[in-house]
């Protein structure tokens, strides 16, 4: 008879900490003069090889005992980053060198692990705002941290900074509600924010009798110069419609159907400029006046910040393409939304999604520069997505695409590219 023979094989605790701690997400703070930049360090362990990612771009070291050693190189610079293993994370060394060699720099930097997402049922959080931030900036601290799935049900001011009783709570310029920390939302990923309700708190709105001159031509601006005088109107919640207050005879059976919308939707801006203030946009989303971004609708960010860091605010009850008047029917706004987290994916411009359309908003200095950020980010969505190839995309996009000029009253223009989701029918 053959007696089983137990094999025991001892490996190194070194090893063994190598391989159960350091393999995973992190989100890795590097000092930059000062000033924090983040990205989500990916890292797989092969005895004592080290691979991975730091953002998009490769990486490859050693991990041994408490040390860790990796690299990342591109054609123009090598960075190399050395550090030890504590049960509180990473910290260490980086040496940023540039082609030929010349005046290395040398800085810190630490990691911190991801979260995993938190176990159990999501959770409705009711949040009375008593402090409304001007920038949207990475710097403004979290009012409320929650997890992906959580709701939030909560208020915004009007863009004068207006409450719903009509008190004045905070200077003017889009106040935002916010910022909301999201757990495990890391740079590189895509915030998902759904608004279950966007819906007016009282009756009456401010906009204006002008014309922005971005819209205008020469004599259509001479008519237009004694404009820009405040328009009140009523809000008739109970039917529906806006119509002003006072109106002239003209306009004395003029109504507006109202259709609440948030005009700010944002998450804070990444990394090497300063923090944009509430009445800009960019890729990360912000003043964009697109007025398909109402309630049902679902908007998606990229995360250039740890917590992604969301703000809501400026609701109007109604409003044209364009935000022609430069302010819509401003009002203040009850707003529910929940969010989620979609991990590493990259997007150029901010979506937003309807029952019955896929939508991307370009956002530039001119309107040809947003309709080629619309489009390209479209073009983005069904690749992503659809799997299509760019002749497909072509295809679909020269046969079906619809425009809509989003915003033409801030610093940039926005034009939205839209495709019905009754064309999506590929195999």
């Amino acid at each position: 008879m053959f007696k089983h023979v137990a094999l025991i094989v001892f490996l190194a605790p070194s090893l063994l900490l190598a391989q159960s701690t350091v393999a995973g997400d992190w989100l890795l703070t590097q000092d930059v003069y000062g000033n924090p930049l983040h990205q989500r360090l990916t890292l797989k362990v092969d005895g004592t090889a080290l691979s991975g990612t730091l953002g998009r771009r490769p990486i490859d070291g050693t991990v041994g005992g408490n040390a860790i050693r990796f690299t990342m190189k591109s054609e123009d610079a090598t960075d190399e980053f050395n550090g030890t293993m504590s049960a509180d994370g990473m910290t260490g060394t980086l040496v940023h060198t540039e082609k030929g060699g010349q005046n290395p720099l040398t800085t810190s930097w630490s990691a911190n692990r991801v979260p995993a997402r938190r176990a159990g049922p999501p959770q409705r959080h009711e949040f009375v705002p008593t402090t409304f931030y001007r920038q949207f900036s990475a710097s403004n601290p979290p009012v409320l941290r929650i997890w992906p799935g959580d709701t939030v049900h909560t208020t915004t001011v009007d863009a004068g900074g207006t409450d719903e009783k009509g008190v004045t709570r905070v200077l003017g310029g889009n106040p935002e509600t916010g910022p909301f920390y999201v757990e495990t939302a890391m740079p590189g990923d895509v915030l998902v924010v759904r608004l279950n309700r966007v819906r007016l708190n009282r009756d009456w709105a401010i906009s204006d009798d002008g014309i922005v001159g971005r819209a205008l031509d020469a004599e259509f601006a001479v008519k237009m110069k004694d404009g820009f005088k405040n328009v009140r109107w009523r809000l008739d919640r109970g039917r529906g419609l806006a119509m002003p207050e006072k109106p002239t005879d003209h306009l004395s059976s003029f109504t507006v159907p109202i259709r609440p919308m948030l005009g700010c939707v944002a998450v804070a801006p990444g990394f090497g400029s300063a923090p944009p203030p509430t009445g800009d946009s960019g890729r990360f989303g912000g003043n964009m006046d697109f007025n398909e971004i109402v309630e049902g609708a679902t908007v998606y960010l990229p995360v250039a910040q740890p917590g992604a860091l969301l703000y809501v605010g400026d609701g109007h009850a109604a409003q044209g393409d364009g935000e022609l008047n430069g302010n819509a029917l401003e009002t203040s706004m009850d707003v529910e939304f929940i969010v989620d987290v979609i991990p590493s994916k990259p997007l150029m411009t901010p979506r937003v999604e309807s029952q019955t359309h896929i939508m991307t908003v370009g956002l530039g200095g001119t309107l040809e520069d947003a309709l080629r950020a619309a489009t390209a980010s479209l073009g983005q969505w069904l690749e992503q997505d659809y799997k299509l190839t760019p002749s497909e995309i072509a295809i679909v996009l020269g046969s079906s695409v619809e425009y809509t000029i989003s915003e033409v009253a801030d610093r940039n223009a926005g034009v939205a590219a839209k495709l019905r989701k009754d064309r999506l029918t590929f195999k």
